[in-house]
Parts: structure tokens; C-alpha cells; sequence
């Protein structure tokens, strides 16, 4: 017997909401599966993982930090894929955006000028988003000019800027007073972000974050340029036959895209780290990548899919240490919650259908 698939003319929006909790039902059963096979006990493995993401004051504050980075690389790749620009660079973009930010608020010191704090802060933040905008600009250019791939530029990008950072902190912006540890001079503690829960290393950061998400939003269901995103990324060709402009809107979608992700290195550095380092993100930039697919593209969205995303990384941390289960437990669980994710939304979309004879 052959199958095939067919496009429901009208996707049941109840489906469309169902399908991501359905995908995390699923994923949690499959595995638990594993947690057994590792002979350790299901329910308290899972109890744990939950106790040690939201399960305290603290435990749940370390998940809104680890979030916030994601939620701002996770918009970065939104935006950028709803275009059908798989922007896969948003690692080096938040290097990028961090290493303009201390050049702007760690370093304007022998500039022989002294900007008040609130310009100070504001010239930072723009550094670090035209930063990152800038440097996927390339991409986007190469893209729309000469039909470069860019998930083959931006993925390779990532290792310039890292190599590029790698000179920077050992070079020109090294901080004397860092003991020979290649990392950048300290960002001025007057630009540094407050904290958001007091006694805890959540920041105002957070609220940043969660203004993006809402503007984003905004902008994709309600501007005109949010329209013409869609539209370029639905079918390009149709557009330009429509008269959109086609060039225009991909580049200024990648401009906005990098932008985030720049953002999220400025938020970082002023709201956990105070300097840039080589080892400062875990990966916050692929697993933006991640979080934009499990929230399926859409900014509001990505703020719950970037907190379950960090819960899982931050639980796994303080499950490993209580029980016999590696912590990589919480990345399989990320990576099995995508392809579940992708294959309910597929179902919620399409139909199999089987040919007749």
C-alpha cells in the first residue's frame, strides 16, 4: 500500500495548539524509557528535573537567567526563518554584539570624553545591535546578489568571530588586570543591568527580553513590514511578481535578526558576566535554533520555549548530582521535544492518505 500526504485546506487551530503539549507528552514518554534503561527510578528522575528548574525560588530564577539569552537568539532565528532566511550564525552574532558592547562601555574611558550613564547605556546597546545586524548583513547581501547559501556563511561565520573575539581578548581589549586569562577589560558596573530577583542572578535583562518578544510580535501581526516578512518567506517568487520588494525586506529582515542576537551579548555582558570570555554562551546561539522551531516561529512563543528549553538544561544540572542519570538526559530530552514538535505540527497540517489501487 502507498501513502501520501495531503495539506488540510484548513488546519484545525485547536490542533495547532495541541500539537506542541502532545510533542512534550511524547518526548517525555520516550524518554523515560532511556531513564530506565540507565536503571535509575522514572518518576523521581522527572520529579527532580522539575524540582531543580522550578521547584525553589532559586532553582526558578537560575531557569529565567538561563532563558533570557535564549529568548533573544530564539527571536533572532524566528524572525530570520519565517523570511526563509536560516540564519544559523546568531552564535557570532551574540560574540559580536558582546564585544561592541565592552568597547563602548568598558573602554570609552581613554576616549578623553565622559558620556552621562543613561547615553553611555544607550550608545552600548546600539553598538551591540548594529554589531550583530552588521554582521549578518554580509550573509544577506551574498545571499540576495550572488545566491550564496547562508546557512553555509553564517554557520561558518560563527568560527571567524570566535577566532576574531580570540585576538580581541588577547590583543587590543585584554584585561590587565586578568592575571594572563584571555578575557576583556570589565564593562562599567554604573551600565550593568540590576538584579531582578533580589539575591539572585536574574536581571532586569529579562524584561528586555520579554519587550522584543511582545514588539516582535507587534510588528510581525500588525506592520506592514510583518506582512511583507510572511509574504517573502510563504513564496518569494509570488512576491516579486506582486511587486514587493523582495531584496529589501530580506535584507532588512537580516538586519533585525542580527540585531537581536547582538542584543543578547550586550544583555549578557551587562546583566551576568560584566566581560567577554571565549566560554561566556554554552551554545546560546544553536540552541536559539531549537527554541525557534519548538515555538514555531513565533515570538510569543519563544518566551515559553526558551523557559522549558533552559528548565530542562537547569534541572538536568541538579538531577545529575542527586541520582545516577547524566545530565545530557535534559539534551536529549531538547532535541526529541524538536523532532516530536515537527512531526505533531507536520500531522496538524497534513492528512495521510493512502492511493487507491
Amino acid at each position: 500500500m502507498n501513502f501520501y500526504l495531503e495539506r488540510r485546506t484548513e488546519p484545525s487551530r485547536t490542533a495547532l495548539l495541541v500539537a506542541p503539549l502532545a510533542a512534550i507528552a511524547f518526548t517525555l514518554l520516550i524518554c523515560a524509557l532511556l531513564v530506565a534503561w540507565a536503571g535509575a527510578p522514572v518518576g523521581r528522575t522527572y520529579a527532580l528535573l522539575f524540582e531543580g528548574a522550578f521547584g525553589s525560588r532559586f532553582a526558578f530564577s537560575e531557569t529565567l537567567m538561563r532563558a533570557t539569552p535564549l529568548m533573544l537568539t530564539g527571536l533572532a532565528c524566528a524572525v530570520a526563518f519565517r523570511a526563509r532566511f536560516y540564519n544559523i550564525g546568531a552564535e557570532g552574532q551574540l560574540y559580536f554584539g558582546a564585544l561592541a558592547a565592552v568597547a563602548v562601555g568598558g573602554m570609552h574611558g581613554g576616549s578623553g570624553f565622559d558620556l552621562p550613564v543613561p547615553v553611555l547605556f544607550a550608545c552600548m546597546m546600539i553598538a551591540a545591535a548594529l554589531a550583530g545586524a552588521l554582521l549578518l548583513l554580509i550573509p544577506a547581501i551574498l545571499k540576495t546578489r550572488l545566491g550564496v547559501d547562508e546557512v553555509v556563511t553564517t554557520l561558518l561565520g560563527n568560527f571567524i568571530v570566535l577566532l576574531f573575539v580570540s585576538m580581541m581578548l588577547d590583543g587590543a581589549m585584554k584585561d590587565p588586570m586578568a592575571m594572563g586569562w584571555p578575557q576583556s577589560v570589565a564593562l562599567n558596573p554604573d551600565l550593568e543591568f540590576s538584579k531582578l530577583i533580589a539575591k539572585t542572578r536574574t536581571h532586569t535583562g529579562l524584561l528586555w527580553a520579554l519587550g522584543l518578544a511582545v514588539a516582535l510580535w507587534l510588528i510581525n501581526r500588525y506592520t506592514v513590514f510583518g506582512l511583507q516578512m510572511r509574504a517573502v518567506g510563504a513564496n518569494a517568487h509570488a512576491s516579486r511578481f506582486l511587486g514587493l520588494p523582495v531584496t529589501r525586506v530580506m535584507l532588512g529582515t537580516a538586519m533585525l535578526s542580527g540585531a537581536l542576537a547582538g542584543l543578547a551579548g550586550a544583555i549578557e555582558v551587562a546583566g551576568r558576566t560584566s566581560y567577554v570570555t571565549l566560554d561566556m554562551s554554552p551554545g546560546y546561539g544553536y540552541t536559539g535554533v531549537v527554541v525557534a522551531m519548538l515555538a514555531g516561529l513565533h515570538p510569543l512563543g519563544v518566551v515559553v520555549a526558551s523557559i522549558f528549553v533552559a528548565g530542562m538544561l537547569v534541572g538536568a544540572d541538579s538531577m545529575s548530582r542527586a541520582i545516577a542519570v547524566p545530565n545530557y538526559i535534559a539534551d536529549v530530552i531538547v532535541a526529541a521535544s524538536l523532532l516530536s514538535m515537527l512531526v505533531a505540527t507536520l500531522f496538524a497540517q497534513y492528512r495521510l492518505r493512502r492511493k487507491q489501487a
